[in-house]
């Protein structure tokens, strides 16, 4: 029983530094851009209203959307936008024109993600180091400096991995929201009143007497629950559990605290409102505050780019990009990767953000549009899935997420307003890797389409050529074919060059399934061909590690021993040549040809033993 709640402690505290680093730090600029925007006339009934919106946002959101409502919607225990992707397509797959229709919707959404996470670290550490201009304008000129500097040290250590730092995330963490909620205490003392705020009528009577004026700042508002994908994302690392306990029993209070605070401050000192957080600190404390501010929006900004290098990965194996090289940093959880493509890649889109909008009011104007489409995908794909899936009746289904479709929708319009301003930028990013993962997607459809055309039975070939066998040699040979059942074309090279066949040839094809993981149990499809030739099916889910020599391990069940000392891996080298025609729109042929290339080698990325691996090129045209 101590072992138990020791454990869930453990799983509270990482809760607190992973999943709730990005929800944590919007306290930095959330109020200031809401009052700082100047559509928002400034008395103490509207300062109650704002204040009232704030707690009753993150209520609906966060502690009944994602809390009580997403987190049920688990695929296999695992979260986020990728899961709930592939539990939406398994839930509609007797419907192929809706599912394809879900898989498009859904891929986008992944693809903002991407958006979210470089807007996320760009606007988190800006406004921290945005606290030096509170103690001294002089410092203003070293904000932009000094915000690069952070996060090129930040992405320059993600391939040593987090399991060294990521013991002091939680703690951190921890630290920073007792932080703000003292801060947040300190100011209630002098205006208890505020904490009226509470209420909902202050909240209702503001957008009754202002529509327009909510319409408009809803763009601002929805920053304070920027985040809260995270929660739903990080699922599988916690639990659902940890992850309740974290928000309503620390994060929620620790965030309403501080926000009236702020609301306390403005009533007190109108004037603070350049910077609500930072002036809510006595004089004294600006200066640790800010190196706290800072590492905690380090953190927030460690967990995205975790995320994205967890989504790249379960993205590739789902077949919208191509093989990237994965890099794992820890011997113990495998779920630690870093992907050097990504991780640089989203530094420079990162600098580029920092360089182009110069401050965090600036970028806050980018951020909630890939936040809103994503929570509002989101809320699609749950209704599909408590329909279908679950079986729940129609009227459930409508109401559930009925409700929460008008809340995402009316905070997604009014950040549409905000498109011109800093919301193409995310847009941009999500729609360029969302033309290469559907490039991707039909070139490989084409690609396959080619092949089977061209493909030869591979159990009526074995037939023929042991009417006449070539030589045989020792050992095993192992043939990685993308179709089951037809001939590899490494084989017929393989033949036709070096004129001979192994003792014992296996004819193994990799399946990537939507689901997360496939146990041991399931790894194996295994048909005896004769002649000492066996087809294999291997399995993964989308977080599996593939890894084939391990899994023909098993085969020593089936009577099928392999000796690792004495294999060889074929592998065809497809080399792809864009012909004019049918098929894809030459520029995107180009690409997906020029993709094709730049793949890292199917060896890495199946785990083949280097020195054990022969390819064999062969030109396809699509």
């Amino acid at each position: 029983m101590s072992a138990s709640k020791s454990s869930l402690g453990a799983l509270t505290l990482g809760a607190i530094g992973v999943v709730y680093g990005d929800i944590g730090t919007s306290v930095l600029y959330a109020v200031k851009e809401v009052f700082g925007s100047g559509h928002v006339e400034f008395t103490p009934a509207n300062v109650y209203g704002i204040l009232s919106i704030f707690f009753w946002t993150l209520t609906v959101i966060v502690s009944i959307k994602y809390v009580a409502l997403v987190l049920r919607a688990d695929n296999h225990g695992e979260g986020g936008l990728v899961a709930m992707l592939a539990l939406a397509s398994q839930s509609v797959k007797d419907r192929p024109r809706l599912r394809s229709v879900l898989l498009v919707v859904g891929v986008f959404g992944t693809c903002l993600f991407y958006g979210d996470g470089v807007i996320t670290p760009a606007i988190s550490v800006l406004s921290a180091v945005e606290g030096l201009e509170v103690i001294s304008p002089n410092f203003k000129k070293y904000v932009i400096p000094l915000t690069l500097v952070i996060l090129f040290c930040l992405f320059a250590v993600q391939k040593r991995g987090t399991a060294g730092i990521g013991k002091f995330f939680g703690p951190i963490t921890l630290v920073w929201f007792a932080a703000i909620a003292v801060l947040g205490v300190m100011h209630i003392a002098s205006h208890p009143e505020i904490m009226w705020a509470i209420s909902p009528h202050y909240a209702l009577g503001f957008m009754w007497h202002h529509p327009g004026t909510t319409f408009i700042i809803l763009g601002a508002v929805v920053l304070c629950v920027t985040g809260g994908e995270a929660l739903y994302a990080d699922m599988g690392h916690f639990g659902k559990k940890p992850i309740r306990l974290a928000w309503f029993s620390i994060v929620m209070p620790a965030l309403t605290l501080n926000y009236f605070g702020q609301g306390a401050l403005l009533l007190a000192e109108p004037e603070a409102v350049k910077n609500p957080f930072f002036n809510m600190a006595p004089e004294w404390a600006l200066l640790p505050l800010v190196g706290l501010a800072t590492m905690a929006t380090v953190i927030a900004s460690q967990a995205l780019i975790s995320g994205a290098f967890s989504v790249t990965k379960q993205v590739i194996q789902l077949g919208y990009l191509p093989r990237l090289q994965v890099l794992h940093t820890s011997v113990k959880d495998t779920g630690q990767i870093y992907l050097p493509f990504v991780n640089w890649g989203l530094f420079v889109a990162i600098v580029l953000a920092v360089v182009l909008f110069k401050s965090s009011s600036n970028l806050a104007a980018a951020y909630g549009i890939a936040v809103c489409t994503d929570m509002l995908i989101t809320t699609i794909l749950t209704f599909y899935v408590i329909r279908y899936g679950w079986k729940y009746p129609l009227w459930l289904c409508i109401g559930a997420t009925g409700f929460f479709f008008v809340v995402d929708f009316a905070f997604w319009a009014s950040n549409s307003l905000k498109l011109l301003d800093g919301g193409w930028f995310p847009l941009l990013i999500g729609g360029a890797i969302f033309t290469l993962m559907m490039t991707w997607k039909d070139g490989r459809r084409l690609m396959n389409e080619k092949l089977r055309s061209d493909a030869i039975d591979l159990a009526s070939f074995l037939d023929a050529v042991f009417v006449s066998p070539p030589a045989r040699v020792d050992g095993t040979a192992v043939f990685l074919t993308a179709e089951v059942g037809t001939v590899p074309n490494a084989m017929l090279h393989n033949l036709k060059h070096n004129k001979v066949l192994h003792a014992f040839n296996l004819f193994v094809t990799v399946r990537n399934h939507e689901t997360p993981w496939i146990g041991l149990d399931k790894r194996l499809e295994i048909e005896s061909l004769g002649h000492d030739c066996w087809q294999v099916v291997i399995h993964y889910g989308f977080k599996n590690d593939p890894d084939v020599p391990r899994a023909l391990q098993q085969l020593k069940l089936h009577g099928c021993e392999i000796d690792a000392m004495n294999t060889s891996y074929f592998l065809s080298r497809d080399t792809v040549v864009p012909t004019l025609g049918e098929g894809m729109a030459p520029w995107r042929e180009k690409l997906f040809a020029q993709m094709h290339h730049n793949a890292s080698a199917a060896a890495d990325f199946l785990n083949l033993p280097n020195n054990a691996v022969v390819e064999l090129g062969s030109k396809i045209e699509i």
